[in-house]
């Protein structure tokens, strides 16, 4: 069998933001797919996928210019941690001693707090690859940032391949005692913004959620989702039930209900306007599912008003609030112990 000629093309140039230098990697695999990373917060700022027809659009949102990733209020396309999703009230206890990080979300703590990972410089470098493209970033947190323990050292992997699978890989160690869950909070919208995301249609491989109160903090329950609007273990249209969510999906679904090194399926997303499919798999307990509700069209982009449900997120995870759920799965990381977190999507037509 004649072997296919391989067309990867990279490029890297430099960029200003916080009064910092830092690098801008543009990856394309030659059959359609290019992706654009920052080592400025381990953004993926620009994602191109080819719809049915083999026409390639950006399918994330993002800012206009680089400058606006500095603030990055909604983590656009953005890596977070250390602790991604809700902590009650910042607080947490390990082996007797109280922590608090910051409330920088009413009265409870975020996606790593006030400058967690999505606003840190990493230091980043192109890895040599046969059959992809890699992307390596490192990031040393030291002792008591955002209020977490332990110097935590991070390594943050992107890999395009030859057949349109974009692959992150998360590995980390620490000296002390800590709490970690480190994920990708990309916007997704494979009509390109042409249209909400509500005529997505969308699977979810999830036998329970964890329901939230009004702070969207896990209640501590996991329920089946069966004969809900939560149950997508079957394809429907994110917008066929959303009006009996109050509020709008953002929830996490129970995969396992333990943690495993599995990479297992999670999602499926399609588009049936442009064909595309994306499929995500991921090695993690749970999923949130956030339909955008919080966009609000204050920012335009691209000529693109983000207005409510113009994106909408899927982050593999440890649950919310595990740090003080005993039940749920746990966040803890120790000394001598190796993090290890996989996602993968898998893009292709139908």
């Amino acid at each position: 069998m004649e072997e296919k000629e391989i067309n990867f093309k990279v490029k890297i140039s430099e960029i200003l933001i916080g009064g910092k230098k830092a690098k801008l990697f543009h990856l394309d695999n030659g059959n359609g797919v290019q992706v654009e990373i920052s080592s400025f917060g381990g953004v993926i700022t620009k994602l191109m996928v080819p719809d049915r027809e083999g026409i390639s659009e950006n399918i994330v949102l993002g800012y206009d210019n680089q400058e606006g990733y500095d603030s990055n209020d909604y983590y656009f396309g953005a890596t977070v941690g250390r602790y991604a999703n809700r902590i009650a009230k910042g607080k947490f206890e390990l082996d007797g001693t109280a922590y608090q990080l910051a409330n920088n979300d009413g009265n409870n703590h975020l996606h790593g707090g006030l400058l967690g990972f999505n606003r840190k410089h990493w230091d980043a470098e192109m890895v040599e690859s046969e059959n992809s493209m890699k992307v390596k970033m490192t990031y040393m947190s030291p002792d008591g940032e955002e209020g977490y323990p332990g110097n935590l050292k991070t390594t943050l992997t992107f890999e395009l391949t030859e057949d349109n699978k974009l692959l992150l890989e998360f590995e980390s160690e620490t000296d002390k005692p800590t709490i970690l869950n480190l994920t990708h909070h990309g916007y997704f919208n494979l009509s390109a913004m042409k249209e909400t995301v509500l005529g997505h249609e969308l699977v979810i491989y999830a036998p329970k959620y964890t329901p939230v109160d009004n702070e969207l903090i896990p209640t501590g329950e996991l329920v089946q989702v069966a004969n809900t609007p939560f149950d997508f273990n079957k394809a429907k249209t994110i917008g066929e039930r959303i009006a009996q969510v109050p509020g709008g999906y953002d929830h996490n679904y129970v995969v396992k209900e333990q943690h495993d090194s599995e990479l297992v399926k999670m999602v499926e997303l399609s588009h049936p306007g442009s064909g595309r499919l994306m499929e995500l798999f991921a090695d993690s307990p749970g999923i949130q599912f956030y339909s955008g509700n919080f966009l609000d069209g204050k920012l335009t982009t691209d000529g693109i008003n983000y207005s409510q449900h113009m994106g909408l997120c899927l982050e593999p995870q440890t649950f919310p609030n595990s740090p003080n759920e005993p039940s749920f799965p746990s966040a803890r990381l120790n000394p001598a112990e190796k993090y290890r977190h996989r996602i993968q999507y898998h893009f292709s037509t139908k």
